[in-house]
């Protein structure tokens, strides 16, 4: 297996966009999605090719269908805000993109990562400790202030937690009469689109991050140097035409396996701070027992298409997450101890077929689920596996990555960071 890691430098605005059921405006989005990425390189090797992908008697495609089309296709995760804002008008670029999970809370004045902000923790932990403890949990900060969610994008450097944000501004555009060459009355409209670049003092081109997972390493091999020799030819998002989406790509090609020991030492970390939260709590509760199953936590760090019983669902089932590791023999003792999700919709345009994407119900990316069971070493591997190559429909397209314990968990109100 290999990975392609993906450094994406805007030139121009990019108009990644989405348009909510019965809404009439588009929307840019705040990172670029999977199925961006990839349609942009679909699109560029069919222009390089000048043929149509084609299948043999025997079912076995070309690459083109072993890269996009096979059931074993690649994975094109998303591309998110590399650029951290590292002080006043001051940004630099991040190798390491992470999203803020959705039990994250910070002060409602004055919200963000210190210094210079009330700072950020994550209430995962004390919750469920208070609510096993039969009592009710009301989370603020140390001044007392209320504190509400807080989403998002960072990366952490030296011990500092950092922002990352991309700004955005509106292009007003008039209808051209194709008869006269001249302004076409009542045709007027505004795209919102991504900055190409970060702070007016210090100006940063904006940078985005992004991988490609295949488990061919031939075709790894193959891709790679297309890549790197068209690295400024792509086009991602809408209005092309108008100048607009223009990037350069730069790649850089690893080796990929799934992380057990990794895996294993974030759950490991997550029920020692489990255990030590709950001796704390268990001073007010009624309980003073320490939960003995093993706790792990899925965290989504893209927005996931999740069915249950061919019904979309926002919630990660103890049956899904069995289905999803494809495991034959069920754990019992697997219990889904608390949901942390919400929903929105997604669509999009397939260039390929000339059609609007269908709209699709999702599960929003940052959703904690919190698992316990009895049988940690029967898991390791597999979610390992499923943090490589993510849950869910349509992963080739970004969709459904997760991560095991995020250590953001184990920020706790006490050491906001």
């Amino acid at each position: 297996m290999k990975r392609i890691e993906l450094s994406i430098t805007a030139k121009a605005p990019l108009a990644i966009g989405q348009r909510k059921p019965g809404g009439s405006v588009s929307e840019a989005m705040d990172y670029i999605p999977g199925a961006a990425i990839r349609g942009a390189i679909a699109a560029q090797i069919l222009n390089k090719a000048g043929a149509d992908p084609a299948v043999d008697a025997d079912g076995d495609g070309d690459d083109f269908y072993k890269l996009f089309l096979n059931d074993d296709a690649a994975v094109f995760q998303n591309a998110y805000p590399a650029i951290a804002k590292v002080g006043d008008d001051r940004y630099e670029a991040s190798q390491n993109v992470q999203l803020l999970p959705t039990t994250a809370l910070s002060a409602k004045t004055n919200s963000g990562f210190k210094p210079g902000k009330n700072g950020v923790f994550d209430s995962l932990i004390d919750g469920f400790c208070a609510r096993e403890q039969g009592l009710f949990y009301e989370p603020n900060d140390l001044q007392g202030d209320r504190v509400e969610p807080l989403s998002g994008f960072y990366s952490k450097k030296d011990n500092a937690y950092c922002s990352h944000t991309v700004s955005k501004r509106l292009l007003t555009r008039v209808g051209i009469n194709r008869r006269r060459a001249t302004a076409q009355e009542d045709i007027l409209y505004s795209i919102e689109v991504l900055d190409e670049i970060q702070g007016k003092k210090n100006p940063a081109p904006m940078v985005y991050r992004s991988s490609i997972l295949l488990r061919d390493d031939d075709l790894a091999e193959q891709l790679h140097p297309f890549l790197h020799h068209n690295r400024d030819q792509f086009r991602l998002g809408g209005a092309a035409s108008r100048g607009l989406g223009h990037v350069e790509i730069t790649a850089e090609i690893h080796n990929a396996q799934p992380q057990t020991e990794v895996i294993k030492h974030r759950i490991a970390a997550f029920n020692q701070k489990m255990q030590e939260r709950w001796e704390m709590w268990a001073v007010f509760g009624a309980s003073q027992a320490i939960p003995e199953p093993t706790f792990f936590t899925l965290n989504l760090q893209s927005d996931a298409m999740l069915a249950e019983d061919w019904r979309r669902t926002m919630v990660i089932s103890e049956p899904m997450l069995h289905q999803f590791a494809g495991i034959a023999v069920d754990d019992p003792s697997l219990t889904l101890q608390t949901a942390y999700s919400s929903y929105d919709y997604r669509s999009g345009w397939n260039a390929a077929w000339g059609l609007q994407k269908d709209l699709e119900l999702v599960t929003k990316m940052g959703g904690v689920f919190l698992f316990s069971t009895q049988k940690p070493d029967f898991w390791y591997e597999n979610l390992a596996a499923l943090e490589l190559w993510g849950v869910g429909d349509r992963t080739s397209e970004g969709f459904g990555q997760v991560q095991i314990c995020d250590e953001f968990h184990l920020i706790f109100r006490e050491h906001a960071v």
